[in-house]
This record gives C-alpha cells, structure tokens and sequence, in this order.
C-alpha cells in the first residue's frame, strides 16, 4: 500500500514490523491506543497538524492515543511499531515525544514488534524497555510547520536550496517582513532560533539522502556543508551518530 488517505481508528493495540519502500505515505489515522515507532533502516517523517517528528535509527517517537497523524517514508525502511493500552503510559505527553534509542533499546524494540512474541516474553522485555526509554533523553530534532505565511514562505526558500547560506536579511527582503520580525517568528513559532532550525532540516535532509543511498560527502554537500568534517561534526552532535556509521545501518 503506498497511501492510505482514509482516517482509521483502531482501540486494540497492536505490535508490528512492516517494509516500506521510499516515497510510501501512510495517510492521516490515528489510534486508540498509544504507539511507538522507531525504524530499523530508513527514515521515517511522523506528522501532526503543527510540525514533524523524525524517527530513525537513533531516536524512535512516542505517540500519544488519540492523535491525528501520517507517516512518510525515506528511503527502503524498515518500521517497528509497539502498541500501549490508553491506561499503560511508557511516556507522560499530550503530544509525540522523540527518544534517544541506544544499542539495547533498539534491539528491545525489534525483539518487541515481533507479533507471536509470547505473552510472557513480551512482558519481560517491555519491563526492561520502560526502564530504558524512560531514562533515555528526549531529542530536540523536529520539523514544526510554520502558521504566519511569511515564515511559511521564508522556511520553503531554504528547504528550496540547501546548499545556499540563506541569511535572515535575504529572507526577510524576499517574504515582505524585517529581519527583525522574521527572526522573532522563528523563535516564537518554533521556540528555536533560525540557525538552529536550518540546522535541524539540513540533518534531517542529510538523514534522508543517506537513507536513499547517498555517501557521506555528497549528502553534506547536498545539504550546504562546505566541508565533509564540519558535516559529520554537525550530524554527529545533533543524532549521536556519525553520517557514515548512520549510512551502513544499525550494526554499524
């Protein structure tokens, strides 16, 4: 299936590990329990109304029962997913929370989505999954969708060309707004400044090119690294991983 555009609700948890191939949209759903994602090989993109979660092979997201969201696919991917009655809180949010996963967690994680895992098995290893998750640090790395046009229009001229430098001052000029409003719509819409926000979306972008096959050097290049150390530099203080080890896959 590569897109579901019909709503669907589902109460019962479930427990799954599903292929997807790049491109592939699973449609705006939600469910009636809770759910984690996390991807073995790939990139997943997790989006609500208001912005975007990435799930990786070094961060899984929390989503709460009840919220409306869609998943796209970058690159062959490889998703887990965990379902949690409404009553089995693993994390406290109204909204999805993106987590660290370390070597344990992850293979907790896909020894968990397995669907015939026995019942007592899978309350042994969900144990101890609680116990890391919930000590694992919350990850700062999400795409928030813009609401004022002009941020909307600004965000677009970047994402447009990554590899150009794009300051707020030629921003500003091109979407009808100071620099100083368009700086301060960065940090009131999105609680970040614009550095930090192209920061994240040229990681984000980076993570979906290496997921689709690019190497190392043409992935920075790609997305406005004028250099392949301050690349892996960037990519490594913002996922924990380096853009090479991030590549070859979760073994590395």
């Amino acid at each position: 299936m590569s897109q579901n555009s019909q709503p669907e609700e589902t109460a019962a948890p479930r427990n799954g590990t599903h292929a997807h191939l790049a491109g592939e949209v699973i449609g705006r759903h939600r469910h009636g329990y809770h759910q984690l994602l996390y991807v073995s090989a790939g990139v997943l993109a997790v989006r609500t109304g208001e912005r975007s979660w990435v799930a990786s092979r070094a961060r899984a997201v929390w989503i709460p029962a009840g919220t409306w969201h869609q998943h796209r696919v970058h690159g062959r991917s490889s998703v887990h997913t965990l379902g949690f009655a409404v009553e089995d809180t693993l994390l406290r949010s109204e909204e999805p929370v993106v987590v660290s996963v370390d070597a344990l967690a992850r293979e907790l994680i896909i020894a968990c989505s397995e669907p015939s895992l026995p019942p007592p098995e899978a309350r042994r290893l969900r144990a101890v999954l609680r116990d890391r998750l919930r000590r694992a640090p919350v990850e700062p790395l999400t795409l928030p969708v813009a609401d004022d046009v002009r941020l909307r229009r600004a965000c677009a001229l970047v994402v447009d060309d990554l590899r150009q430098p794009r300051t707020t001052g030629w921003l500003a000029r091109r979407v009808g707004a100071s620099e100083r409003t368009l700086a301060r719509l960065f940090r009131t819409e999105f609680g970040m400044t614009y550095p930090q926000w192209r920061t994240n979306v040229r990681v984000f972008h980076a993570m979906v090119l290496l997921a689709e096959g690019a190497d190392v050097s043409e992935a920075g290049r790609r997305c406005g690294w004028a250099t392949a150390s301050a690349f892996i530099d960037t990519f490594s203080r913002t996922t924990g991983r380096t853009p090479g080890t991030y590549r070859i896959g979760p073994g590395a």
